[in-house]
Parts: C-alpha cells; sequence; structure tokens
C-alpha cells in the first residue's frame, strides 16, 4: 500500500518521462527504464548518463533528452513504473499472515541481485538529490497506500486497537529490513522478516501505533 497516500499513483505531471503512453513509444519507454534500471544496478546513479541509457536501449539519443531531460527525470519515471508494476498485496485473512507477506516481498525484492543494488543507488541518490528523494517518496507512498488496508481491516476484525495508524505499521516492517541492507549490505534473511513481524505485532497490539 481510501488512503490519502493513495493519490500518489498519480505522477506529477511536471515530471519529466512520466506520462504513459502507448503504441511504438511504450516500447521506447519500456526499452529506456531498463537499461535505466541496469545502470542503477551495476554502477550506481552517479554513472547514470542519457547517452549511455540511449545506447543501451538502441534508442535515438535525441528521443532520451527529448523525453526525460536529466537523469533525475529519468529515476522519477523507473520508480512510478515499478510503483505501478510492483505485486499487488496479500490478503491471508490474518495480520500476521498478511504482514508475512509483505515482509517477506520487501526480503525478495531487496535480495535480488538487479532490484537490491538497484535501490541502495536510488536511496543514495535521494540522499543528495532532491528531486530524486521526490520521486522515492512517491515510490513507497503508492506502496504503503497498497498495503494499509491490511491493517485497517485488522482494525475492524478487533486484531488491532481502534486509531491505529495503517499507514506507519506497514512502514515499521519494512523498515529494519532496509536498515539491515543499507548499514551492513547484505539482503536481510527470512529470520530477520519475521522478526521484524513479530517486532510489529507486538508493539501494534499495545498501542504504539494509535494515532
Amino acid at each position: 500500500m481510501s488512503h490519502p497516500e493513495a493519490d500518489a499513483k498519480a505522477a506529477d505531471p511536471a515530471e519529466p518521462g512520466t506520462l504513459r503512453p502507448g503504441g511504438r513509444t511504450a516500447r521506447v519507454r519500456a526499452a529506456v527504464l531498463a537499461a535505466a534500471g541496469d545502470v542503477l544496478a551495476e554502477e550506481g546513479f552517479d554513472r547514470l548518463d542519457l547517452a549511455d541509457v540511449a545506447r543501451r536501449a538502441e534508442v535515438g539519443k535525441t528521443t532520451v533528452y527529448r523525453r526525460w531531460t536529466s537523469p533525475t527525470g529519468l529515476v522519477a519515471d523507473l520508480l512510478a513504473e515499478m510503483a505501478e508494476e510492483s505485486l499487488p498485496r496479500s490478503a491471508t485473512g490474518s495480520l500476521r499472515g498478511d504482514l508475512t507477506a509483505n515482509a517477506d516481498l520487501v526480503r525478495r525484492t531487496l535480495a535480488d541481485p538487479r532490484q537490491g543494488p538497484l535501490f541502495r543507488a536510488v536511496i543514495a541518490a535521494a540522499t543528495c538529490d532532491p528531486r530524486t528523494a521526490e520521486a522515492l517518496a512517491r515510490f513507497y507512498a503508492v506502496r504503503v497506500a497498497e498495503w494499509a488496508p491490511v491493517v485497517e481491516e485488522a482494525v475492524d476484525r478487533g486484531e488491532l486497537p481502534a486509531g491505529t495508524d495503517a499507514a506507519e505499521v506497514v512502514r515499521a516492517v519494512s523498515a529494519p529490513l532496509y536498515y539491515r541492507l543499507l548499514t551492513t549490505g547484505t539482503a536481510p534473511t527470512e529470520a530477520d522478516a519475521a522478526r521484524a513481524v513479530e517486532a510489529v505485532l507486538a508493539a501494534a497490539g499495545a498501542g504504539v501505533y494509535v494515532s
């Protein structure tokens, strides 16, 4: 993961490259974004060059410069596509099952040989580039809004106290997994994901996330 953060699913029309085209333009966009993701995963944000991306995607440089304008515009569009293409939330019928599914999805993403390095590159870039930071915030707003309903449903079932902040619960599941990746350089394990879920269940049940 209606939650107000769901509005983030609409990309900022002022951001270059964020319109969703059709036909040949869609194929060009897909090729360019795939190439941009490869560069980020292999070399990091500081090596993201529009001319190199155009060469990898076998697309004219003029097309890439005209459409995306800058590396930050390209990253913004890549994150918008990743948010739209991310797997939908699971519905297991219990909060423990739902949060475990969420934690496992995050764990598998960060352990992926392409996605893990890509996220590290984008997060690193976001610390020093405001436009990348905005694009990354939009990406996570979409994902939190996708999963927040499982917490809201748990409140309705009486598993959590009324007034529990669903978005904060979802963020709390992912936070230690990202922290492990960023501070140790290693992907979180199944045990890390299970601990994150147990900690959040205990805290949420105790009312820590009641706003």
